[in-house]
């Protein structure tokens, strides 16, 4: 499934962020394990972390940014807006779906060590 020049990827991350938040929090999770998902998924430290958001980095460069990309993101399955992730062809819209996935189990209640692929 191509999905060249999504309008996401131009997004900036900065404004996806809140809602990964908000959608934890009202489940009774908190922003520090969105955090922690995101530095695990991507291999920023905090304060990298911190200043792409201050930046308004888009999905692409934030993405191309991360030079640690952890290697069991590949153990990352299932369905996410419809779409299994495994047969997501563009690695850019791959690489999203896979933090949108660890979102959703997250909110879901799954502990940080599942998530995480411990």
């Amino acid at each position: 499934m191509k999905e060249a020049n999504h309008r996401i990827f131009t997004m900036s991350f900065s404004t996806v962020y809140p809602h990964y938040i908000a959608k934890v929090e009202r489940k009774g999770r908190l922003k520090s394990e969105v955090d922690e998902i995101i530095r695990w998924l991507t291999g920023y430290t905090q304060q990298q972390l911190e200043i792409e958001i201050e930046k308004n980095t888009d999905f692409e460069t934030f993405f191309k940014k991360a030079s640690k990309l952890n290697p069991k993101r590949n153990l990352i399955k299932g369905i996410i807006c419809g779409i299994r992730i495994e047969e997501i062809e563009d690695p850019l819209m791959r690489e999203i779906r896979y933090l949108d996935k660890l979102i959703d189990e997250l909110a879901k209640g799954k502990s940080m060590e599942k998530i995480l692929r411990k």
